[in-house]
């Protein structure tokens, strides 16, 4: 299987464009969405969610791509990527963020990044 915009290419499932699928979703592989899901989403790989799927889950990934639309909360161990075009709905935590021009973003960004030796933050902030 070959992402589509990053060209990695790997093992993983695809949820195809005419799946729906409600409940917990668990994994230890990539997985892209084309279709819709909604529920829990828990993965220790790569998240894809494709410009024609929509999710309304909570997720819970190593890496996060959103180019369709998303609704809830994520937790992302590496990057969470959100292309032009994308819409996504909830708080963020995720080391790395990207959005680009052009996505649509409403919620919260939480990133918990530590600060190289030497650099502090000023006085009432952590």
């Amino acid at each position: 299987m070959q992402d589509k915009r990053s060209g990695k290419s790997g093992g993983g499932c695809v949820i195809g464009p005419s799946i729906e699928i409600r409940g917990r979703l668990s994994g230890d592989e990539d997985l892209v969405i084309e279709g819709k899901v909604s529920g829990q989403i828990a993965l220790s790989r790569a998240l894809t969610v494709e410009a024609a799927a929509v999710v309304e889950a909570d997720v819970a990934a190593d890496e996060l791509t959103v180019a369709g639309r998303l609704k809830g909360d994520v937790v992302a161990q590496g990057a969470v990527t959100i292309f032009a075009g994308a819409s996504v709905e909830g708080k963020v935590r995720a080391t790395r963020i990207s959005i680009e021009e052009g996505a649509r973003f409403r919620g919260a960004i939480d990133m918990d990044v530590d600060l190289p030796p030497g650099i502090e933050l000023p006085s009432g902030r952590r």
